[in-house]
């Protein structure tokens, strides 16, 4: 691998997990159209899978107390089924148009956020559906965090309970993602290899992000969210 394509996929994970350190979510969706420029999708799924494992066992050690477990149990069997089923159509069949879709329902949840006052989705079959479409996505392409953003921030007080708990969800994906992509010879370890090489845009992220999280308030984190919401379904659809 050239030293151009290493700096390209180095600047796609330091961008992609300074927003996911920040706010909770969106490492991929930011980070996955960058690595696109130079790596095939298969591949690009791999590398932001392996930093998702390590993001997942840090920032998981460092926000367990703030973490609704409650919410991770309710969206276990769902995601498991869906992770498994978005691997299997990333690893035989041609996913890219099931993309536009995901971003046509990401915009038009962040219309009904902003205009809506109640909140539906706590429904027990809601959260199953979007934890299950979450899964299938976070498999696929590795984008199903505004899917789980749904749920979770329909069900978080705060925004320090919102943010952990993505975390943990995060981590829920990546326990069941990594030896599903491995055994679909998807992930190998040569990639593994690679991504030490990289593994310093990712530690800076990570200190910049939760640097850049002290400094920030509520109201402007979740203004935050609905704007990479917006963006995120905007580069889907269009890309």
């Amino acid at each position: 691998m050239s030293l151009a394509i290493l700096l390209v996929i180095g600047l796609g994970i330091f961008l992609g997990f300074f927003i996911q350190t920040l706010i909770g979510f969106a490492g991929a969706l930011i980070a996955l159209p960058i690595l696109l420029l130079v790596l095939g999708l298969k591949d690009a799924i791999a590398y932001i899978s392996i930093f998702y494992f390590f993001s997942s066992v840090y920032l998981i050690a460092q926000e367990w107390r703030h973490i609704d477990r409650k919410i991770i149990l309710k969206l276990t069997g769902a995601t498991i089924i869906g992770v498994g089923l978005g691997i299997w159509v990333l690893a035989y069949g041609k996913p890219l148009f099931l993309k536009k879709a995901l971003g046509v329902f990401i915009l038009l949840y962040v219309s009904y956020t902003m205009y809506a006052k109640d909140k539906v989705f706590k429904q027990p079959k809601l959260t199953f559906i979007f934890g299950l479409a979450g899964g299938f996505f976070s498999g696929l392409f590795s984008t199903g965090g505004p899917l789980y953003v749904i749920i979770v921030k329909n069900s978080s007080l705060t925004m320090k309970s919102f943010r952990a708990t993505m975390f943990g969800v995060l981590g829920l994906i990546t326990a069941i993602r990594i030896p599903t992509l491995y055994s679909a010879g998807i992930l190998n370890i040569e990639q593994v290899k690679y991504a030490m090489y990289i593994m310093p845009f990712f530690v800076l992220a990570v200190y910049l992000g939760k640097k850049a999280y002290a400094k920030i308030n509520e109201l402007v984190l979740k203004n935050i969210v609905l704007a990479l919401l917006s963006i995120s379904g905007i580069m889907l659809v269009f890309n």
